[in-house]
Order: structure tokens, then sequence, then C-alpha cells
């Protein structure tokens, strides 16, 4: 199976640049399944309904949320109707929504796709996410229900991400980490079978400070004082993440590559 992961999408940059670009790679790389990170698509902070329906339309077939999942209240409730979105397993207690599920892909495969938040350098106190993942794994081996499954990672410490890497090894496609909006330069097939990327970067414009124009970051970082609200750059976005290769019979992967398509970064990709 050819898989796609697309990191964090920064605002209206990163949506068009989804919109445009999304499409013809889908066609061009012939791939089966693709997951992006919305959670910062709508003014860089949380998914609103009708930006979430965008990013569908363009051709995600799972869309994960994280930290700031709830940020834009609508998502409360359209969670419920869409099942293609996905919060991390681990939001809190009583969140509406799933935060894993199994999807279907063409030549009816299936493919498992779920999201946890980690804890180091996190801002609030969120459940332990390896105890939180555990159950999902066991309850879909590769090459059982699932023909492949992704794990989304969301958080801060590559340390953190790292081990839910190593954690998940041979038991899952593919563990991406997300959040910090800069590309980790490691992918990999870790021993067990497992593609690996610490973190795929954004969907956004790297003429930034991690997708934030830079004016009102600079200021932050210069006087300590604030002056006004973070807003999102919007100068031309590279798609930024990583494609994966997998075996139908056992799940594992057989190829990675990195994934960065227009914009300022090198380009790369399968």
């Amino acid at each position: 199976m050819k898989l796609m992961f697309l990191g964090d999408v920064m605002g209206r940059a990163g949506r068009a640049a989804i919109a445009d670009t999304l499409p013809r790679l889908k066609a061009e790389w012939r791939l089966d399944f693709v997951v992006v990170n919305g959670e910062n698509a709508t003014s860089g902070a949380g998914l609103s309904p009708e930006h979430a329906k965008g990013l569908l339309d363009a051709g995600a077939d799972c869309v994960t949320l994280g930290d700031h999942a709830f940020d834009r209240k609508e998502m409360l409730s359209f969670i419920e109707t869409e099942p293609r979105i996905l919060r991390p397993l681990n939001f809190a207690k009583g969140a509406p929504g799933h935060g894993a599920r199994l999807f279907n892909a063409p030549g009816g495969r299936k493919v498992l796709v779920a999201q946890v938040l980690g804890q180091v350098f996190m801002k609030r106190p969120f459940d332990d996410p390896f105890s939180a993942v555990e159950p999902v794994l066991k309850a879909h081996p590769l090459g059982g229900l699932a023909q492949a499954a992704v794990i989304d990672m969301h958080c801060e410490a590559t340390s953190e991400k790292m081990a839910m890497g190593h954690y998940c090894d041979g038991r899952a496609s593919v563990v991406v980490g997300t959040h910090t909006h800069v590309p980790t330069g490691d992918a990999q097939i870790l021993p067990g079978g497992t593609g690996y990327l610490s973190d795929a970067g954004m969907c956004g414009d790297y003429n930034s400070i991690i997708g934030m124009d830079k004016a009102e970051p600079m200021r932050r970082f210069i006087t300590g004082m604030a002056k006004g609200r973070f807003t999102p750059a919007e100068g031309e976005a590279t798609l930024s993440g990583l494609y994966v290769e997998t075996d139908d019979r056992t799940g594992r992967a057989t190829r990675v590559a990195m994934v960065r398509q227009g914009g300022r970064l090198e380009q790369a990709g399968p």
C-alpha cells in the first residue's frame, strides 16, 4: 500500500497548498491513503468544520487534530458527525469523537489511524500516551484486521516521539511525529519494520516563525512583551510529510521517503 502523511496544516497558506497540490500528488504517486494533520488549519489554532471539509474534499482520507483539537467550538459537535476526523486518544475523558478508527482503502484493504498526545513540555497534563495506544494496537494486529496502521504522535519532545516509534515498532506501519512545525531529517524504517519520522513539519509558509508571521513572535523574543496576536504567514507554502510503502501481508514498511513539495524548502518525494 502507498501511504502519505502530511504535517500540521498552517492557516490559509497551508490550506491553499493542500487544495492545489494534494489531488495531483494522489494521482501521480498513486496513493492509496492520505492522512493530514489539520489542527492549525484555521487561523493557526484549531480546525473549523468548513476548513475540515476543504481538506477532505482535496483528498485527505483522514484528518487528525492535536492539543488544539477543540479550539474551534464548532468542532465539538462536528466531530461527532464526521468520522474521518480524529482527536487524540488521550485528550480528555468524555471528549467527543474518537482517537482511533479503521478506515477503508482501495481493494478492500483496511488502514488503522490513531493519534496520541505526548506529555513532555506540553502545557496540559495529558494521560499517558503509551497506555492509551496499547489497547488499540492489540485490537488491530498488522496482517489481521488492518493491512496498515498509522500512528500520529503529537508532542514537543523528539525523545518522546522516538520512544513511541520504538514502542510501536513491528506493531504499526508508521509512526510520525507532529506539532513542532519543523521537519526532521531522520526518516527511516525501524528494526521491526515500522516507518518512522520524528516530525513531519508543517504544510505552511516557511518564511515565518513556525508558520506565524515573523513580526509578533520576534517582538516577544526581543522585548518579552506582546503587542498583538499571532497571525499565520501567508506566503507560498511547502507541503511537508512522509511517504510510506507497506507490505499488505505483514503491514510493515518497505520504503519511506521525505515529502517536501512547493514553497521554499528543498523539494523531495518518492
